[in-house]
């Protein structure tokens, strides 16, 4: 059934431009949560709507008497009244699902791996991109709004400077003034490109109107709150272009003050200078660290191996020297084992020693006011 719930297949139907992104997201919502998300954002579109569904019923009786109301009107507050309690179980259920989401994040954000969230333009390609660098195997197919629910993969970008490993995000496609309902019901959903610590914007340059597109998608992560957030432009699709623009848009990229690089994630074409760029943002995570961990701390060294960028490793008689790049919350954790604040420690334990056997005999010099 389509959108107003018709199987009538000779029956043309003029909708709105809202209505008819909801119904192809509720024809593309598969999981519990989209169907979720979709069926919250359909009931608040229709909640203002009601009133002309029922324009075949009196709206005042005349026969009934001054003050009674007409089936209409009775039949309206019905409907209002039901469809206010279907939201709020919604909202309930989607609560749910949003705290469920939330110790996901905690979960991911425990074990140190960076997330990267792709994001970009309906139709833009972030599916195909994801499927070339993990074999997801996710849907990638050339129509409006394929994927809904967020998919995340583990990755691992072969690199010096950056982790070994990322989390990378697929999320649902952005469109130009996208509606409110489908911000408030994809909240949940959009959340992981909030939390993201990178995001990764394909665009789809074989579009005539891509630079329209880009400016969409930046007003919404602005609108959402993930502004701030370190972004890589990606201009996807090269395949499609003819070759001198294809070479524009890669020299447009390699000038670029900001991260970005054009690639074409059908063919493979630029990916070794993706995962480049990709390195680049994720150094900017990093923070350089000199440690020396005693021996039993063995768990604290294979963290440092997995999330961070090991350059010297030494056994020492004390313990494990380690020099590298970790990420900040773990350097903070780290702290106590910097070679740095150790030897700060020993010199502040030794200027404050008192020499006992030196004091017995009357040769101990005091501390001054102009020492401490």
């Amino acid at each position: 059934n389509d959108f107003l719930g018709s199987a009538q297949d000779d029956v043309v139907k003029v909708v709105d431009r809202t209505a008819l992104i909801l119904d192809i997201f509720a024809q593309h919502a598969k999981t519990r949560e989209g169907k979720l998300q979709v069926d919250l954002a359909l009931h608040e579109y229709r909640k203002p709507r009601l009133t002309r569904m029922w324009t075949h019923l009196e709206r005042q009786s005349g026969s009934g008497g001054v003050g009674l109301r007409g089936p209409g009107e009775t039949q309206l507050e019905v409907d209002k009244r039901i469809l206010r309690d279907r939201i709020l179980v919604l909202k309930g259920k989607i609560d749910g699902v949003q705290k469920q989401r939330d110790l996901h994040r905690r979960g991911r954000k425990r074990g140190g791996l960076p997330v990267l969230a792709l994001v970009g333009y309906t139709n833009a390609g972030k599916s195909t991109l994801l499927n070339c660098l993990t074999k997801a195997g996710i849907l990638a197919e050339d129509i409006l709004f394929a994927t809904l629910d967020p998919t995340t993969r583990r990755v691992k970008l072969p690199g010096y400077k950056t982790h070994p490993e990322v989390l990378l995000t697929d999320t649902v496609g952005f469109i130009q003034k996208l509606p409110t309902q489908l911000v408030a019901a994809f909240r949940a959903t959009l959340e992981e490109v909030k939390e993201a610590d990178v995001l990764v914007h394909i665009v789809d340059v074989s579009n005539p109107t891509w630079r329209k597109q880009e400016a969409s998608v930046t007003g919404v992560l602005e609108d959402i709150g993930a502004g701030d957030i370190p972004l890589v432009r990606v201009f996807n699709k090269l395949d499609l272009l003819d070759p001198e623009d294809a070479e524009m848009i890669k020299y447009e990229a390699a000038c670029a003050e900001d991260f970005s690089v054009g690639i074409s994630s059908l063919t493979g074409e630029g990916l070794s200078d993706f995962v480049a760029v990709v390195e680049d943002a994720l150094s900017d995570l990093l923070v350089p660290v000199e440690l020396e961990l005693p021996y039993s701390c063995g768990n604290e060294v294979n963290l440092i191996h997995e999330v961070g960028s090991i350059e010297v490793v030494d056994y020492r008689e004390n313990g494990t020297y380690v020099m590298g790049r970790v990420p900040r919350s773990l350097a903070m954790k780290l702290e106590q084992y910097s070679v740095g604040a150790s030897t700060a420690s020993e010199e502040e334990n030794t200027s404050d020693e008192i020499d006992w056997v030196a004091l017995g005999r009357g040769r101990h010099t005091k501390k001054t006011a102009e020492s401490m």
